[in-house]
């Protein structure tokens, strides 16, 4: 049976890059992705994923646990088991004070950024504990506060804070599981395809033995752990 992997996460160019370099391993390749409510310019596009495999698109609303078993049953469907399930935290700038957010925005935010990583993991780790394997990998940039004269970013740190908490969470409950959890972060702010290909280097040479551990990719930790 050929490799299954699952990218999901915010649309970004981090997720785009993790996208390219997972695709270069398998012939299909499943991707689900948060559209930037606010920000629609920044889609990611089937065209924009390059050559070599086959990319399977999956509509996923993370305010929704039926819309995140839907996502793991259909990527089965399309590729017949996740191995691999990465989960990219890169969430967008928003740039506007608490009063400029509309009660919708902010229901949007909140489902996007926590409570849809909550629902799709869950369904990730009953998969891969019934069948006693597979690799959940977090993936999330540290995010930067911007200039000072910047509109302070009241969202992607708040996300990123939320997911570094819920990864953590993650890896420490992860003793005794028979599938493999994986953290990596890069405070690099430089190549995302350079992080993109580090994490899947540790992914592809790992076993258990590392489950539980937190990658940290940048230029002042020697070869980015």
């Amino acid at each position: 049976m050929t490799r299954g992997i699952l990218v999901a996460g915010n649309e970004s160019s981090l997720s785009l890059a993790i996208a390219r370099e997972a695709a270069k391993r398998v012939e299909s390749l499943a991707t689900a992705f948060i559209q930037n409510r606010l920000d629609p310019s920044v889609a990611i596009h089937s065209e924009t994923m390059g050559e070599g495999s086959t990319h399977i698109p999956l509509n996923w609303n993370p305010g929704s646990p039926i819309s995140a078993r839907s996502v793991i049953l259909a990527a089965e469907n399309r590729l017949g088991q996740i191995d691999d399930a990465v989960l990219v935290c890169s969430p967008p700038a928003i740039r506007k004070r608490p009063n400029e957010l509309s009660h919708g925005e902010i229901e949007s935010i909140v489902n996007d950024n926590i409570k849809g990583w909550f629902f799709l993991v869950r369904e990730l780790t009953l998969k891969f504990r019934a069948r006693e394997n597979g690799t959940l990998s977090l993936v999330m940039n540290d995010i930067s506060p911007g200039g000072k004269d910047d509109t302070v970013d009241i969202v992607g740190p708040s996300a990123a804070a939320a997911f570094r908490a819920f990864a953590q969470g993650i890896l420490a409950s992860s003793s005794g599981e028979p599938y493999r959890t994986i953290a990596f972060s890069s405070a690099d702010g430089g190549n995302d395809e350079d992080f993109a290909a580090y994490i899947f280097k540790l992914i592809d040479e790992g076993g258990k033995r590392d489950s539980g551990k937190w990658y940290k990719y940048g230029k002042l930790s020697l070869f980015g752990r």
